[in-house]
């Protein structure tokens, strides 16, 4: 018996993966349901291994007393002094019990709580080792096909790949090599089952890490992924470190590390681009590969966008049906609309409407910070902003300053082309001179809102201030139209300093 049972203990351990621990806790379990079946319950029932494993016994622990009631616990103490003569009442014997003189039907019991048992060591034992896989790559070999949902071969359990899992372009025949990834580890009345995927966007995270060192290492980081499997997926990476190019770390030398990631998910376009925290050139990264102009932020709260670009990079930019915009809207989670040069004119969102969009929904100083460089313009000749920078004028405001003599004397830009920066910058920047308004206020009437302390006039004479007196006597106040005379310095009502001026008859 003992030779029977070490080869089964090692079988069982090599064939279904089950520890020597638990393969002893189901060969007790399987004698004890034996005794019970056999003598009706198992309290006084006690199974014993010998020291290396190889031999098992049971016994039954008999009280022993004078006059026996229950034959399955009590023994006589004549019969218990044959055993042994130190026997005294009230002592406890350990009877060995034969496993042979269990009838057939206890047998048949013990079977099936042995296998029971193996089952569920076997189905806890798996579990434990495939629920910390989730998330992970695992590749195994098609067995079958039943109702659209693949069975894969993954040694120890079958994997399944159901339907909505797999990429449409993808077909599979028997033994064909499958690498996917593990979704969900569940137990189930038939066993172990491991749901797997090919469309995940961790899948296509999964597979960048195995072929990209500096993504495996944290080097380069994937801040997110979208995908329409079988057609399209777009990454937006960054880099931990400024030596790293992202993007190029992701493509490598001569695109090898991309090719291997394509040839595995079965020829997918894959855009691989450069994540920024600034949303206008995030939005322009992720309509990659088309080429966007601008872009204008609708409205920051609700996330609305407007993207710029030429004719021939329309239909590029939104993709067929529509799929590489949309797209780059779950990728940046933004609501961006895609327009052409002329179809945003039409719109009529240019200088004034731009900025009064700036300044409902976003920072109000913002926009004129963004557009204070002459770079900075939407829509700049870069060539022409060069040239200003070499001749070391880079903001706007210096360039209105300049003297029609001193543009003339610019080197590498032409007349025209200062004429046409000069009507780009009266379409995107507010120009406000201090003087116009000035003049405007005097010539509305004859007076200006600027108190002393802002610079305001005094009134000059006393003949003079007296013929004005004598002309007209009262007037109404710019801000609030309260009735106000020239000897006041303020407006009774709202405060604001006052400041007259004459004319010379």
């Amino acid at each position: 018996m003992a030779t029977d049972m070490t080869e089964a203990i090692h079988q069982l351990i090599q064939d279904r993966g089950i520890s020597e621990e638990l393969v002893l806790r189901t060969i007790e379990n399987t004698l004890l349901a034996a005794y019970k079946r056999r003598f009706g319950n198992a309290d006084n029932a006690i199974v014993r291994f010998s020291d290396d494993n190889r031999e098992v016994s049971i016994y039954a622990k008999k009280k022993i007393v004078d006059g026996v009631y229950d034959p399955v616990s009590e023994i006589d103490l004549e019969e218990a002094r044959e055993l042994n003569p130190e026997a005294e009442i009230g002592d406890e014997l350990l009877l060995e019990v034969d496993p042979k003189d269990f009838d057939r039907i206890s047998v048949q019991s013990a079977k099936q709580t042995a296998h029971q048992s193996i089952r569920e060591i076997q189905k806890d034992s798996l579990y434990e080792e495939y629920k910390d896989k989730v998330g992970e790559i695992i590749i195994g070999y098609y067995q079958r096909e039943r109702n659209g949902t693949i069975y894969v071969d993954l040694g120890k359990v079958e994997g399944i790949l159901p339907k909505k899992y797999q990429s449409p372009r993808e077909v599979y025949h028997v033994n064909d090599r499958i690498k996917a990834l593990i979704t969900e580890v569940n137990k189930t009345p038939a066993g172990l089952q491991v749901v797997l995927s090919r469309t995940h966007t961790d899948f296509v995270r999964a597979i960048f890490e195995l072929e990209v060192p500096e993504v495996y290492d944290k080097t380069v980081e994937i801040h997110k992924i979208v995908r329409e499997p079988g057609y399209r997926t777009k990454l937006a990476v960054y880099s931990n470190r400024e030596d790293v190019d992202p993007v190029g770390a992701c493509v490598g030398l001569k695109g090898v590390r991309i090719q291997a990631v394509i040839r595995e998910m079965e020829g997918e376009k894959i855009d691989i681009l450069k994540y920024d925290p600034d949303p206008r050139r995030f939005i322009k990264n992720a309509l990659s590969p088309a080429e966007v102009r601008d872009v204008v932020i609708l409205d920051e709260g609700k996330h609305q966008a407007l993207a710029v670009v030429s004719d021939s990079q329309l239909s590029l930019a939104i993709g067929k049906q529509g799929l590489n915009v949309r797209l780059a809207n779950r990728l940046v989670d933004w609501n961006i609309d895609v327009k052409t040069d002329a179809q945003f004119e039409e719109m009529d969102i240019s200088s004034e409407s731009r900025r009064a969009v700036s300044e409902l929904f976003g920072d109000p100083e913002s926009y004129d910070e963004e557009i204070s460089r002459i770079i900075e313009l939407p829509g700049v000749d870069s060539v022409v902003a060069e040239a200003l920078l070499t001749n070391e004028i880079d903001f706007i405001e210096d360039f209105l300053a300049l003297s029609p003599e001193e543009l003339g004397n610019i080197q590498g830009v032409t007349p025209e082309q200062l004429e046409v920066l000069r009507k780009l910058i009266e379409d995107n920047v507010e120009i406000v001179e201090e003087d116009e308004e000035a003049a405007e206020a005097l010539e509305q009437g004859g007076f200006s809102d600027a108190g002393p302390e802002a610079g305001g006039e005094s009134p000059s004479g006393e003949a003079e201030e007296e013929d004005n007196l004598s002309e007209v006597e009262e007037y109404e106040c710019p801000e609030c139209g309260a009735k106000i005379t020239v000897d006041m310095t303020s407006c009774p009502n709202c405060g604001i300093g006052l400041s007259f001026e004459y004319e010379d008859e």
